[in-house]
């Protein structure tokens, strides 16, 4: 439930479309729905702006499949991370309509996509092996309803590929740069661009590189301003929180229009 539906069932009893005690019966899904072994937060769509994400790594298939089946009994769009290739055969078998791309291991059921906010997202890998982390990063913004730009496999070890998309990185109102190894490229990037930059580390690297903790560290200690970093390996976090940047940029532009045309 988000507040466009809300609003709607609100107006439709106002007119007597819908009785009140129909209009109950719809709201006794909030706060939440109770499938034991689950509990859905049908309300977060009214506190947060998105529908809860499943992450579908550690749970059985089938409750998978439950959770997304109710899901997408809402508003949409649906999203779910961390889907293997059998838990998705699972889902599109019992969900018409879900889409699976499989780099980035994410299910999207999106009957009608969110509308395109101004702003872009642009997403940035070091290298072809961050792409899983790096798409779903992307995927994740492009679902909440934001233009996104990839730019893939341009790290430190070959930096004046980068330098070839400097028009692009410094257009952008927020980017994502995904990186393992040694974690390097965000700081670079973050010297660039007068934009936030999300520093996604990944697991990505040999022996000493630690599972990607690394590259975490490295990130954490950038000299660069304005650069944040998210969990090792987690597209999906900053996905979101670029979303959010994106939309909080937004709103403060249409409410400055909004002053200087009152004035």
């Amino acid at each position: 439930m988000d507040e466009r539906y809300l609003r709607e069932l609100l107006s439709m009893v106002r007119e007597g479309r819908v009785e009140i005690d129909a209009a109950l019966k719809m709201l006794q899904t909030m706060p939440f729905v109770d499938l034991e072994f689950a509990k859905l937060d049908s309300h977060r769509p009214l506190r947060n702006g998105f529908p809860e994400v499943v992450y579908c790594e550690g749970k059985r298939t089938s409750q998978v499949v439950a959770i997304l089946e109710r899901l997408v009994q809402g508003p949409g769009p649906v999203l779910a991370t961390r889907a293997s290739p059998e838990v998705a055969v699972a889902v599109q078998q019992a969900i018409p309509g879900m889409r699976y791309e499989d780099l980035a291991r994410v299910l999207v059921y999106e009957p009608q996509p969110l509308p395109k906010r101004k702003g872009t997202i642009l997403v940035i890998s070091a290298g072809t092996s961050d792409l899983p982390v790096a798409e779903e990063a992307a995927i994740t913004a492009d679902v909440m309803g934001n233009p996104v730009r990839r730019i893939y496999d341009v790290g430190v070890a070959g930096l004046h590929r980068l330098f070839a998309y400097l028009e692009a990185l410094v257009s952008a109102s927020v980017l994502i740069v995904v990186a393992g190894m040694e974690g390097a490229l965000p700081s670079v990037v973050g010297g660039l661009v007068k934009r936030p930059v999300i520093a996604v580390p990944t697991s990505v690297g040999y022996g000493a590189s630690f599972g990607g903790l690394a590259a975490l560290l490295g990130m954490l200690n950038t000299c660069a301003s304005g650069v944040t970093v998210v969990n090792i390996d987690n597209g999906f976090g900053a996905g979101y929180a670029a979303s959010l940047m994106n939309q909080l940029g937004q709103e403060m532009a249409i409410e400055d229009t909004v002053k200087n045309t009152d004035g």
